[in-house]
């Protein structure tokens, strides 16, 4: 309580700290996925994300964030701020025509729903091959595109 003042004060901090580790770590990962033999960002992210190293907390981010959506008023600006980022990593990573907004959007949702279902059900196998089917979609849609 001494050095931060609230249970608000702690939990923001300990999500401040989480979401920038986890941030720096990633975008070091995608930064390591160069060339023609490039996986797909959405994949890298998923196995950086499932990692036994970074599972935990990521599990922790998502506890503590459930917790911030239930007062708004005191975690409102700073989960649209978390949001954003994450967001700004996706489009960073993305290329050729599915660099945009929306599809980060869709890919962050998907990702989101995919952990949460891990998280719930433990199920890597089953949700990893919902996520590669998800990525064909979006690959076959992008290059009918061009």
């Amino acid at each position: 309580m001494f050095h931060f003042k609230s249970k608000e004060g702690l939990l923001q901090n300990v999500i401040e700290e989480l979401n920038s580790r986890l941030q720096r770590s990633l975008e070091s990962t995608l930064n390591h996925n160069p060339g023609p033999e490039r996986v797909a960002p959405l994949k890298v992210f998923w196995q950086w994300a499932t990692s036994k190293r970074n599972l935990p907390d990521l599990r922790l981010l998502y506890e503590v964030q459930i917790i911030a959506l239930q007062n708004p008023a005191q975690y409102g600006p700073y989960l649209k701020k978390a949001s954003a980022d994450w967001h700004d990593i996706a489009v960073q990573s993305m290329s050729g025509s599915l660099r945009n907004s929306s599809m980060a959007t869709i890919c962050l949702a998907v990702f989101d729903g995919l952990m949460l279902e891990l998280m719930t059900t433990g199920e890597h196998r089953r949700l990893t091959e919902a996520l590669d089917q998800f990525i064909y979609i979006v690959t076959d849609f992008a290059t009918r595109e061009q």
